[in-house]
């Protein structure tokens, strides 16, 4: 047994499995410290998923990214954008064009930052960084600062108030975004496409991989990720406003880093990436019950990330 944990250790393989173990010893710690407080009743478990799950979906989206060795800054404003639009849209147009707008708010910001780092040859890091920038100036001119309510029934209940019998919208929302995105990385030639362009990518491109187009579709799928997510919290919240999603981007990276992607592309897990952002998601919930502030919670969120990094470093030197 310690042979086979040795060799666990020395083969790179750490990564693979530390999400899982995190999340069980999280979980355990906090059922046992918070046992009078209901932290493991259903509704506070549910809880924890309509929290989670629009990072949970741009966590999807960015495992796509990180696997093509690229990374997106920008999806947490391009969450406030692609809710806005979603609302301004509803209001005076209806809620048949608004779905629609919001998506391809999305897809239209994940295509402009593909095509600026391929077509320049700028890293993506200095890109969305600058389209972060660019996006949350928008998100604020857009509506003047100012909120935009959402009314309408059908569409706050299918993007996140809703719920069916004691399990929330969101819940089924998650589940889709595992299933969809675990197939499309693992079991398509697009997937194995994604994962030839990060691992190495002369070698893609000797395959007959368009790389540039493989790079541009990632990025829109992170847009229609963030998108979505934008969507849900507007649906949650039954209303949009550019602030949401604006301290996301840190926590999507922990959780696709922690669920043992590489940063360095050619490795991913999009259930990895899914439970790790429920590990963040029970960290944050545990830390509240407990009476720790929202600065501790990020200071939690930093230690874990870098704790992440560092493992993913050290099985990439390996």
């Amino acid at each position: 047994m310690s042979t086979a944990v040795a060799r666990l250790f020395r083969g790179g393989q750490l990564s693979a499995f530390v999400v899982y173990i995190g999340f069980v010893a999280i979980l355990a710690f906090f059922a046992i410290a918070l046992s009078d407080r209901g932290f493991l009743t259903p509704g506070n478990m549910m809880t924890i998923i309509r929290q989670t799950t629009p990072v949970t979906i741009m966590a999807v989206g960015m495992t796509f990214a990180l696997c093509a060795g690229q990374i997106d800054l920008s999806v947490g404003a391009t969450v406030a954008l692609a809710a806005l639009v979603t609302a301004v849209v509803m209001r005076e147009a209806g809620l048949a064009l608004a779905i629609p707008a919001g998506l391809l708010t999305g897809a239209l910001v994940g295509l402009v930052n593909g095509l600026l780092t391929v077509t320049l040859r700028i890293p993506a890091l200095l890109v969305t960084l600058g389209t972060m920038g660019i996006i949350t100036g928008v998100a604020r001119v857009l509506t003047n600062l100012e909120s935009v309510p959402i009314t309408s029934d059908p569409y706050t209940f299918v993007f996140g108030s809703g719920d069916i019998g004691p399990v929330s919208v969101l819940f089924v929302w998650t589940l889709a975004a595992l299933v969809i995105g675990h197939l499309a990385l693992n079991n398509t030639a697009y997937g194995r496409r994604v994962l030839a362009t990060g691992g190495e990518v002369q070698a893609a491109r000797a395959a007959g991989i368009s790389t540039m187009r493989v790079t541009i579709g990632v990025f829109v799928v992170t847009g229609m990720a963030a998108a979505l997510a934008g969507m849900l919290y507007a649906g949650r919240l039954h209303g949009a406003r550019y602030t949401l999603g604006e301290t996301d981007v840190l926590t999507v990276i922990a959780a696709v880093v922690i669920g043992g992607t590489s940063l360095f592309g050619g490795k991913g897990s999009v259930i990895g990436a899914v439970v790790g952002s429920w590990l963040l998601g029970v960290l944050n919930n545990g830390l509240i019950l407990m009476g720790f502030s929202v600065s501790d919670q990020m200071i939690a969120r930093g230690v874990i990330l870098i704790l992440a990094v560092a493992i993913s470093l050290r099985e990439t030197r390996q």
